[in-house]
């Protein structure tokens, strides 16, 4: 151990992303584990960027982001959502939501604060408290259908209790929240005074009869909710890193003191051609959401097929399977011998767990992928079975 290091990141682990990834390069297999596109966006989009880049918008961006881009966030709200926001005042632009996630709960969370957040979990949530001092506490999201004790939640709160996260749509179970939930876990928020962070990065990928809400719709939400989602996911391009924060005047104000002492700003092409994309959604997302429903369909279908049962997954683009019983010892038991073996790389979910041992009897598949890749990861999985 470095002496000098922060004891905060004491036996902290590698992120399973990165060791998963560097397996399926070790191995040369197929990558179904890491959860980006291995295609790009639309190609206007880049043009949008470049047109920026040459009428000379290459400098800083103000800190809280481009006024265009901030306009653009409040009016999809408005037009999908109903909810009214300033641009001056609410919304901050970030290095992905990735950053969103690190400012918004260094902001709030104080050493001690505890921090309510349903597993599984995406693993930032978990860390980024951790390294703020704060106590995470679990709720199971429970199969088949992910749903959650209103009971086991309701037991957590305490007077520590500083912040609940949510995500939804859900990484890694493709759950969407139902308003029932969201009106309980509003009910508890407004009754013991914490906030909300909600993280809606897969907010446009939902399928069948499944409706994103943000929690900041439902009364009194608004003032102590903080929403965070991305360009990335939404377009397709999660290396441009144009993430925000919305929230009300006063909670942006302190995620703003984070924000600016940590990235301060971010690229700024790359938001001058998202402001342009977020207007044109309308023409956008309906051959986007075609694409993720078909894709979702075939690596469902294929799987069905396997001994590796599918959770058929109402948003994101993500997918849980359950492992043949009793022929692995636990997910990463599976998931090594799947990398190593049959040249498919997934990742195995129990590290996203704090409490519950169901992360061990499944795996999550990445099905943001080009469909001959999904044929083939899932071909290397029935030559195991």
């Amino acid at each position: 151990m470095n002496h000098y290091e922060n004891k905060l990141l004491n036996n902290m682990p590698d992120s399973i992303f990165s060791v998963m990834s560097k397996l399926a390069l070790k191995h040369d297999a197929v990558n179904l584990g890491q959860g980006f596109p291995d295609f790009d966006g639309p190609l206007w989009l880049m043009e949008e960027a470049f047109a920026a880049m040459k009428s000379g918008k290459n400098q800083y961006a103000p800190s809280p982001g481009i006024l265009s881009l901030r306009r653009a966030v409040c009016d999809y709200h408005k037009k999908f959502y109903d909810l009214d926001w300033n641009p001056d005042d609410n919304v901050t632009i970030t290095a992905g939501a990735t950053e969103a996630i690190y400012s918004t709960i260094k902001a709030f969370v104080s050493p001690g604060d505890e921090v309510i957040m349903f597993e599984p979990f995406y693993d930032a949530h978990q860390l980024d408290t951790i390294l703020c001092g704060g106590i995470p506490k679990y709720v199971t999201l429970s199969k088949p259908d992910f749903s959650f004790d209103f009971n086991e939640l309701e037991a957590l709160v305490s007077d520590k209790t500083k912040l609940l996260i949510i995500n939804s749509p859900h990484n890694p179970t493709g759950k969407v929240y139902s308003l029932e939930e969201l009106e309980f876990i509003a009910k508890l928020a407004i009754k013991h005074d914490f906030l909300v962070m909600s993280d809606e990065v897969y907010e446009f990928i939902t399928f069948d009869d499944a409706r994103h809400i943000p929690i900041a719709t439902v009364p009194c939400m608004a003032d102590r909710t903080i929403t965070i989602s991305s360009a990335g996911k939404t377009f397709s391009m999660t290396g441009w890193k144009i993430g925000f924060t919305i929230a009300s005047k006063t909670l942006t104000e302190s995620i703003r003191k984070i924000h600016q002492w940590t990235v301060f700003a971010v690229n700024t092409p790359a938001q001058h051609a998202v402001a342009t994309a977020f207007g044109r959604l309308d023409d956008y997302l309906p051959d986007f959401q075609a694409m993720y429903l078909k894709k979702r369909d075939l690596i469902n279908d294929l799987l069905i097929k396997t001994d590796f049962k599918p959770h058929k997954p109402a948003g994101s683009y993500f997918l849980m399977a359950d492992i043949p019983a009793n022929k692995y010892q636990d997910d990463m038991d599976c998931a090594m011998k799947l990398v190593e073996n049959n040249k498919l790389a997934i990742i195995p979910p129990s590290v996203f767990y704090g409490k519950s041992e169901e992360g061990k009897t499944i795996l999550r598949f990445c099905f943001a992928k080009n469909d001959e890749t999904i044929k083939k990861g899932i071909e290397n999985l029935m030559n195991l079975v």
